[in-house]
């Protein structure tokens, strides 16, 4: 694609529903919104007024003072950015008397401005360059004698971009992205006058303020004050392809920009239906992974992990996989191998890795990371509302009067939403923040929650209990939602409204004192529209699933589902784990979570497929680990993930990969899970697959190839080419067949195709003949279901808990600059603000245990140890601490349980009994010690 650069139309949209207006502009009859700027609406008729501090991401500012205009009727030249239109309005946008004021506008801007345009990085890539133009300046009268700003030293300590406050305009437009855009405000516009001048914090270095390196000031500067340094080092980009970032759940929609074949930089879309515009640290900058030394490139194999790697062509690895596969179940039964899916991967990807094993492996025996993430999510919403997935669009917060979050911390790990929702708490909805640490959006610049409920880690069933205990009791039910729309009410309400679910009742349980519960409760069921958003928090426990149900009964007590602003939205992980979900990765569903015991379902598969294919649901993967271990698992096919270093009880899972047979890992790098494998298979970055994404919301994203498969050799084309090569013939000439098979078998993509996604940007499902540009709000008329389900959710305490020899509760988290194992994000400069995952504990706690600030400790609960260095911390209450997972060479995994969510398997992260101490040079080493290090592949 050539360079594609959306076209900036000066100032925002007005609400779609305002009344038609219209004016003459330069004798051009033009009908708009009402509220449109005159600056808007010449553009939208195709006359350009020049302009520097307005851009239509932010509001009209005003102050460049170059869009002036003569409106009949109205005294001087007034900024046609903060003028609204008017009916009849007569406007003149190219008169002498205007030519003349702005050229002496853009005079008096060249006269403390560097004349380096032809060595600026910026130099065909600059709005004042381009304004200099338009206006026709040919001269500028004003020397360089005297003061002025050409010397101002560079900032170049962010790893990213760098600051040249000699080439500053003080138009604000960084200042206001940092602010409006990304809710940060760490930028400002220091001193009056002439003294005038953009500051990062008090006066600091980039690198040493507030920034958190989202980029909204880079994409808003009009020069190059603000510029990436990938731009400085490989010039301007001359080419545009649109893709879908690989980071989170938000799915944003990213523009490569390269020059010729090299990925100069990620602009985020401006019409990306999850974004807008916008984007974070991680899909901004973080993609130079995809080209580092470590990718490996070509398939590997050998015949035990003790040995060296011995790389091989595609035909011998594919060859040997099928063979090994056959031969373990000739010996042990077709039960004995299966898969694992990854949700980094494309639906295409996913789709044909669980078809494989159905069809050539025959069984069902496939399982996905979100099993470890989002699986409550799934059980819970089945259950309540009948489908598998959050309620709303990220759009609809913007709608929300009271925000419920819930086990999650969206600044860190969804920042792009975080965005969204710290504008709409600017403008007055009121935020009710539960969790056990105290997240940035308790407290925050212009953001400060009505009420944190910091819960006792393991209580969240307890505490939305009290919720709705209130919601009950108080006569805030609102009936003419439930009676219309629900079942099972009455006894649900019974059983909510016992004394034992009462705030007091349960405030030694959950440490929260009973009035805040009740004011909080109060604040979501009267507040007006009332949104529910959460994350890991709340699924990765015991009683996972029982809070998604407890708190969708909540969402259905008060009526707030079904509407924009309302809904029970999970924040989920990884950029594709809805997909995968979706993609029938699960051992009990096929795709479009329908049940393999369902003969109906069972049997279109089975006549597309030309396979019989197995009623009864295979292993999970806790069930894999643990068949392993007994000697019934001896294959396993693991697609994109590191379950050595992400999922928990590590030596539980180290046993289970050491006992394999077969171990196949495809991936990007040797990961800690290949160090057991017998084949590895090189995977594809998310700048060489083409495919679809679908993100939190449901929303299927467009991944386009911005390069090609450095492997040579599709992802998706290599578990087509096992099964064949078992005996299954498989194949696709291209991924959108893929896609148009999983609409052909999966009701809600029936109406998905790559043609449609192309033309409409995206869609969420459902996506059928009844939605057919998709749904962005789930369950308006009706649940699902039919009629939502109130369902008891009795609270059973956690089996783990704390002695006298693990006094303490571990919980885990992630943080802005790192993404989940880290396998990408450590390949990238990212690592300057997290260069090891460290131990959040309180002072308290620390000082009993004569732990100072950075000292080396000792993480030990009753399945393991490994060794962090301590950072103290109010964040949490006493008797809690908390660290991140992004390094193999902590190992947090190591230390946490194989408890898991009753109805999922889910693991329970976040509840772990704990001691730390300082580290002596007898305790047991970290995780990374432990593992053998790498052997270096050979021809």
């Amino acid at each position: 694609m050539t360079m594609f650069k959306e076209r900036d139309l000066g100032t925002p949209a007005p609400p779609p529903d305002a009344t038609a207006v219209t004016v003459e502009i330069d004798g051009l009859p033009v009908t708009v919104g009402e509220g449109t700027s005159v600056l808007r609406a010449a553009a939208s008729a195709g006359i350009d007024i020049p302009k520097l501090c307005a851009t239509d991401s932010l509001d009209a500012f005003g102050s460049c003072r170059l869009c002036l205009v003569e409106i009949d009727g109205r005294r001087g030249t007034p900024a046609s950015c903060t003028t609204p239109v008017a009916e009849g309005m007569q406007i003149r946008t190219q008169t002498p008397r205007l030519a003349k004021l702005r050229q002496g506008v853009m005079e008096l801007y060249i006269s403390d401005h560097p004349l380096d345009c032809l060595t600026c990085p910026a130099n065909g890539d600059c709005e004042l360059q381009d304004m200099a133009g338009v206006v026709g300046l040919r001269q500028v009268r004003y020397g360089f004698e005297g003061q002025n700003h050409l010397e101002l030293e560079k900032d170049r300590s962010n790893p990213y971009f760098d600051f040249d406050p000699s080439k500053c305009i003080s138009c604000s437009r960084c200042v206001r992205a940092c602010g409006d855009i990304q809710g940060t405000f760490a930028l400002t516009i220091e001193g009056r006058g002439f003294d005038s001048k953009v500051s990062a914090g008090a006066g600091e270095k980039f690198a040493d303020s507030e920034c958190v390196s989202c980029g909204a000031c880079v994409q808003a500067c009009p020069t190059s004050t603000l510029q990436e340094k990938s731009v400085v080092e490989l010039g301007i980009p001359t080419r545009t392809v649109l893709t879908t970032c690989a980071y989170c759940g938000v799915g944003c929609s990213l523009k490569a920009e390269l020059r010729g074949d090299e990925l100069v930089r990620m602009v985020p879309d401006k019409n990306g239906g999850a974004n807008e515009g916008h984007a974070c640290v991680k899909g901004r900058f973080a993609f130079g992974y995809a080209t580092h030394p470590d990718r490996m490139l070509e398939p590997m194999i050998r015949e035990r992990p003790t040995d060296d790697w011995r790389v091989v062509d595609w035909d011998t690895a594919i060859t040997y996989v099928a063979e090994k596969m056959r031969q373990i179940q000739d010996r042990y039964g077709a039960g004995a191998v299966g898969g694992i899916t990854s949700s980094r991967c494309t639906n295409e990807e996913v789709y044909v890795v669980q078809k494989m094993v159905r069809a050539a492996f025959g069984n069902n025996n496939v399982d996905t990371c979100a099993r470890v993430c989002h699986s409550p999510t799934g059980y819970g919403l089945k259950q309540t509302f009948g489908e598998s997935a959050g309620t709303q669009d990220f759009r609809s917060v913007a709608d929300a009067d009271v925000i419920l979050l819930v086990g999650a911390n969206p600044t860190d790990g969804h920042p792009v939403f975080a965005a969204r929702m710290k504008r709409r708490l600017r403008e007055g909805a009121q935020l009710v923040v539960i969790d056990p640490r105290r997240v940035d959006l308790v407290r925050s610049p212009h953001i400060e929650a009505a009420h944190h409920l910091q819960l006792n880690p393991g209580s969240n069933v307890a505490i939305v209990n009290a919720l709705a205990h209130v919601v009950v009791t108080d006569g805030l039910v609102d009936r003419e939602f439930v009676d219309a729309r629900c079942e099972g009410f009455d006894q649900w309400a019974e059983f909510i409204a016992r004394p034992e679910h009462s705030p007091e009742t349960v405030e030694p349980i959950t440490g929260v004192p009973a009035q805040q519960v009740r004011a909080a409760a109060r604040l979501y069921a009267t507040g007006g529209n009332a949104a529910i958003y959460y994350g890991l928090g709340v699924t990765e426990h015991s009683q996972g699933s029982t809070t998604v149900m407890a708190m969708a009964n909540l969402a259905m007590a008060t009526g707030n589902v079904g509407r924009e602003g309302v809904g029970v939205n999970p924040l989920r992980g990884q950029n594709n784990v809805q997909g995968s979900c979706d993609m029938g990765s699960f051992p009990h569903e096929l795709p479009g979570y329908r049940h393999v015991s369902d003969d109906v379902v069972r049997t279109a598969f089975e006549n597309l497929w030309q396979r019989p294919l197995q009623s009864e649901p295979g292993l999970r993967i806790p069930n894999m680990f643990d068949s392993a271990i007994d000697g019934s698992f001896r294959g396993l096919y693991v697609q994109g993930e590191d379950i050595a270093q992400s999922d928990p009880n590590t030596n539980h899972v180290a046993a289970a990969l050491s006992a394999l047979d077969l171990l196949v890992v495809q991936d990007l790098f040797l990961n800690e899970t290949a160090k057991f494998a017998h084949v590895f298979l090189p995977g594809t970055s998310f700048l060489e697959k083409n495919g679809t994404f679908t993100n939190a919301e449901r929303r299927i994203n467009r991944v386009r190839p911005v390069m090609a498969p450095r492997t040579g050799k599709h992802e998706w084309q290599i578990p087509c080419e096992i099964a064949t090569a078992m005996g299954y013939p498989m194949s696709y000439d291209d991924p959108s067949q893929i896609m148009d098979e999983i609409a052909l078998l999966t009701p809600t993509f029936a109406g998905v195709s790559f043609a449609k996604l192309d033309r409409l940007g995206s869609v969420q499902w459902p996506c059928n003949d009844t939605a057919p540009e998709g749904t962005p709000i789930m369950h308006v008329d009706e649940f699902v279901r039919g009629k939502g389900r109130f369902v008891p959710t009795v609270f059973v305490p956690t089996t783990e808990h704390t002695s006298r020899k693990f006094p303490l509760i571990l919980t885990t988290g992630r943080i802005l600059s790192q993404y989940n194992v880290g396998a990408q994000t450590r390949r990238t400069p990212n690592v300057f603000w997290h260069k090891e995952d460290v131990l959040e504990i309180h002072p308290h706690d620390a000082e009993g245990r004569g732990i100072t600030d950075g000292a080396e400790v000792t993480l030990s609960s009753r399945v393991g140890t490994t060794t962090l260095h301590a950072v103290l911390s109010d964040r949490m209450p006493p008797g809690v601490v908390y660290t991140t997972f992004h390094y193999p060479t902590t190992g947090a995994n190591v230390v946490t349980t194989d408890n898991s969510d009753w109805a999922t398997n889910c693991p329970e992260y976040k509840v772990t009994a704990v001691q730390v101490a300082l580290r002596t040079g007898s305790d047991a080493a970290t995780v990374g010690d432990r593992f053998d290090t790498l052997a270096v592949p050979r021809k």
